[in-house]
């Protein structure tokens, strides 16, 4: 053979080889991957060809399947109640994918998990249609709907979250506005554009604003305040007198801080009346007291700067609330009212209060609380867990004191409930360059507890931008402690 000819056989060799290298690997190694692409067509058509299994609250299916003609998909999926549960739920859609417990369960719910390996057999076998499993939500009905109309009633944007502070179930997660998951469950153009709508929409419906969006948390957050100062020893007497002089001057700046209470209540007031009026002097003071070391410690025993309860369970996706790092003296002040570059989730402040009720110890919080295969067998079964010891119990205690003073004589009067144990902090963040100019964001968390100890807490947040609405009725807890209420009230009065 001549050198050229020797050359091209060479050649074509190495082409081939080549190519049984590649076909191989993608047999072999890319193989999972490639069937499971959510760009495979072959996997959307598998998705949606048979029922997919429910999501349920409180024994009844929130979700369904129905059967459509016309497509590859043989099945679409619908929703009960959508707007209300989509914050919990998320959306299975034939052609937009899925998202929250949609997506963190689709093997289960369209009956691909490996764990139904077995339940797959037996129905090819058996000639039945593929069965998808169930998923069970801690969510309780009653407390969600509380929570729902309460901030739709009033036409807010907001969120509002409940949980049991004993176990760290979730008993409520809302966010408004909301949307219908079933308006684009199909793959028709009409429901292309019914999502592309929601995504245009400037009240950004399809936004999880109990989870995914942080606020600066406000008054609220001098309940955590309070907390660390008397954990750290800051603050030893709740009802003694503090060196805080009203208005507040930052320290090293020629600001003052003042109070809507006004200087002769707040001027040198106890924790006690401070937490009772929201005077901003005694919380700065004690924030600057304490130093941003001691303070991002406490608040990160209450979960802030952690991710961990976001992927414990598989069942949540929250985003981090964050006590910043390398503040001034200045910026450390201001955290201690919920201001400056402090940043929270309402899930984070629920925590907060759950933690207060639980004597300092701060729970898992989780939304799923068993997974069931078709048979109705346990896949999954979730169970409390303790977080962390946020404070000990003698702190937690004083702080509950101080909040239930605020519900008996202050400014969260409007969440009390007869026969129940309340306490409540309002609060207002403020929000842009010129806070004259834009209405606050209003705040209120709270706590309700039965004599038997059964107890639930409550943070509401409202955005008031859309909202024809003064800033007394953000700051007097007008909105959020009527709803909170209401919450506790679903949860407790049984």
């Amino acid at each position: 053979m001549n050198r050229p000819l020797r050359r091209i056989a060479i050649f074509c060799a190495l082409l081939t080889l080549a190519l049984l290298l590649r076909v191989n690997w993608l047999q072999y190694v890319d193989a999972d991957a490639l069937a499971t692409h959510d760009k495979n067509r072959r996997v959307q058509i598998n998705q949606f060809a048979t029922p997919r299994g429910d999501i349920i609250v409180a024994g009844a299916p929130i979700t369904g399947s129905t059967e459509v003609g016309g497509t590859d998909f043989k099945y679409k999926r619908t929703y009960k109640n959508g707007p209300m549960y989509a914050p919990v739920t998320g959306y299975a859609s034939q052609t937009m994918g899925t998202s929250l417990l949609e997506s963190t369960y689709d093997g289960v719910l369209s009956g691909q998990d490996d764990r139904l390996a077995f339940q797959r057999f037996t129905d090819v076998v058996t000639g039945k249609e593929r069965r998808g499993g169930d998923v069970i939500t801690t969510i309780d009905p009653k407390a969600q709907e509380a929570a729902y109309k309460g901030l739709t009633d009033i036409d807010a944007r907001g969120s509002v979250v409940a949980l049991d502070p004993r176990t760290g179930k979730v008993l409520a997660l809302v966010s408004t506005p909301s949307y219908d998951p079933s308006v684009f469950a199909g793959n028709s153009l009409k429901e292309s554009k019914r999502f592309q709508a929601l995504v245009a929409d400037k009240g950004k419906p399809l936004a999880n604003r109990a989870l995914r969006e942080t606020f600066p948390p406000g008054s609220t957050f001098k309940i955590l305040t309070a907390a660390a100062a008397i954990e750290h020893g800051v603050v030893t007497d709740v009802d003694a007198r503090s060196d805080a002089v009203s208005p507040y001057p930052l320290p090293l700046s020629t600001n003052k801080v003042g109070s809507e209470a006004g200087d002769a209540v707040c001027d040198r007031a106890s924790l006690k009346t401070a937490m009772q009026y929201s005077c901003n002097n005694v919380f700065l003071d004690a924030a600057a007291r304490l130093g941003q070391d001691r303070l991002r410690e406490t608040a990160e025993k209450f979960g802030f700067n952690e991710d961990v309860y976001s992927d414990a369970f598989g069942d949540m996706r929250a985003s981090k609330s964050l006590y910043p790092g390398d503040l001034d003296k200045p910026g450390t002040a201001l955290t201690g009212m919920g201001q400056g570059s402090l940043t929270s989730t309402p899930m984070q402040m629920a925590m907060v209060t759950a933690a207060l009720v639980n004597d300092g110890t701060l729970m898992q919080p989780y939304l799923v609380d068993e997974v069931r295969s078709p048979d109705l067998s346990t896949l999954q079964k979730n169970e409390p867990r303790v977080m962390s010891q946020a404070v000990s119990a003698a702190t937690a205690q004083k702080v509950r004191e101080l909040m239930e003073h605020t519900a008996r004589e202050g400014s969260a009067q409007r969440a009390l409930i007869d026969g129940i144990t309340v306490g409540g902090k309002t609060g207002t963040a403020q929000r842009g360059v010129d806070v004259r100019k834009l209405v606050p964001y209003g705040w209120f968390v709270s706590y309700g507890e039965r004599p038997d100890g059964a107890s639930v807490a409550v943070a509401v947040f409202i955005d008031p931008t859309a909202m024809d609405i003064s800033r007394e009725a953000i700051s007097g807890g007008s909105l959020g402690a009527p709803i909170a209420r209401n919450v506790m009230k679903a949860v407790l009065e049984k």
